[in-house]
């Protein structure tokens, strides 16, 4: 078995998270991990998948033929992993910068951002336009977590961040 980390995305339409399941089952894939999302009419997804060596080509080949999806990919392997992981969601006033500002504190820090999700939305009492960022981070070493929740609060004083129970 192989695996495989795909990336595809298309205009969105009702059934295509279904005929991807059935391509990778067709072809005796195993979906192992996902995120799949729909953002202003585009349909996004990434995947692990582990597919059976001689029936990765063919499977390739019908997720292609999807009609209009743009497909990517690229070989893996299990990693072997030693971090230690947390959680994070972060609240702060909207503005452009803040993803570059998160990912410089962290990066700055040597942490690798593991998975990051970010919306836009309006705070219900006010309507001030609110930022909020959930991320899970893998720290080689446990103790610069509290480091790393100084350097993000040091982005202003606008910033809520929960640790978040993994």
């Amino acid at each position: 078995m192989l695996r495989y980390l795909v990336t595809l995305q298309a205009s969105d339409r009702e059934g295509l998270v279904e005929q991807i399941a059935h391509a990778v089952s067709r072809h005796g894939g195993n979906w192992l991990d996902s995120e799949l999302r729909h953002i202003d009419g585009i349909f996004a997804a990434i995947m692990l998948l582990e597919v059976p060596a001689a029936h990765w080509e063919p499977l390739l080949e019908t997720l292609e033929c999807l009609e209009g999806v743009s497909l990517t990919f690229a070989k893996t392997s299990a990693p072997i992993d030693k971090d230690t992981h947390l959680s994070y969601s972060l609240v702060a006033y909207d503005r452009p910068g803040l993803v570059h500002e998160i990912s410089n504190k962290i990066s700055a820090l040597g942490i690798n951002i593991e998975h990051m999700s970010t919306r836009y939305e309006s705070a219900s009492h006010s309507g001030i336009a609110l930022f909020r960022a959930d991320f899970n981070v893998g720290l080689k070493n446990p103790e610069h977590a509290d480091k790393l929740t100084d350097a993000l609060y040091a982005i202003g004083n606008d910033v809520v961040l929960d640790k978040v129970p993994s």
